[in-house]
């Protein structure tokens, strides 16, 4: 049974809580905040912020969150973790099923308005994540895409990611000559309001791990997106869902490998 809806007050900062049970938290990630710990910052995360949650303010609750994906510090969007361990292992081990869908924007017009990038992606020593079409270098990265709105100098895109290796969706586009607006990283600090990444985690389906049943939920886009491409993004909501497009790999390694 879900969760009695929290009120926003209560609920962690940069995590806007979309759905709630005894196995599994579903939220929208604000831009800025890390998921997980990080050698920088091992405090001030969402994990940590909800493990305080679960905790309802004692200090000698051992209750905790468990880690299923995570997505990059400045990507928004949806974010699952699971409330057992029982249901963390659940969703890893089914994870092949799991369609996680994003919406980006990107600079420039793309010369094919669908299909899928595919290349091989590495880390170097600096962290730093390198794309490249040679098979011996690294690991396969898929990812599929639609042009749903093109302006003078910004494309915006829906993406369905189809593997989920570190930094993907950022690589690969900055490697076609076309990165996400606000990339300092990958792309071209130049063109974003306030530095904000225009990369946006829009849904998630999965099954859930007691019941079986198949979710998808969707998270609000950042207002920001409006200030680069007019368009109607669809809002925040929740769906029972039963058919859905080509599923992700199934995370083993790369469980914190997401975008």
């Amino acid at each position: 049974m879900p969760v009695k809806k929290v009120p926003k007050k209560y609920q962690p900062k940069g995590f806007e809580i979309l759905y709630e049970d005894q196995d599994v938290i579903v939220g929208n990630k604000a831009p800025g905040f890390l998921s997980v710990a990080a050698l920088w910052n091992r405090e001030t995360t969402i994990h940590a912020a909800l493990n305080q949650y679960v905790r309802k303010g004692n200090p000698k609750s051992r209750k905790c969150v468990y880690v299923v994906h995570r997505l990059d510090q400045d990507t928004s969007g949806v974010l699952i973790f699971a409330k057992t361990e029982q249901a963390q292992n659940y969703l890893k081990d089914h994870w092949k099923s799991t369609v996680k869908n994003y919406y980006a924007i990107v600079h420039g017009w793309l010369p094919q308005k669908s299909g899928t990038l595919e290349s091989y992606i590495y880390e170097d020593e600096q962290y730093i994540m390198h794309s490249t079409p040679e098979r011996s270098k690294g690991k396969l990265a898929r990812t599929a895409y639609t042009v749903l709105k093109e302006t003078k100098k910004f494309s915006l895109i829906k993406i369905g990611l189809l593997t989920g290796k570190k930094n993907q969706i950022r690589v690969q586009f900055a490697d076609v000559g076309h990165p996400v607006v606000g990339d300092g990283k990958y792309g071209k600090q130049r063109g974003a309001k306030g530095g904000c990444l225009a990369l946006h985690s829009q849904s998630i389906a999965f099954n859930h791990p007691f019941t079986g049943k198949r979710l998808m939920f969707e998270a609000q886009v950042p207002a920001y997106f409006g200030k680069f491409v007019d368009y109607a993004f669809d809002g925040a909501k929740r769906k029972d869902s039963h058919s859905f497009s080509e599923a992700t790999d199934r995370p083993g390694e790369e469980q914190l490998a997401d975008e």
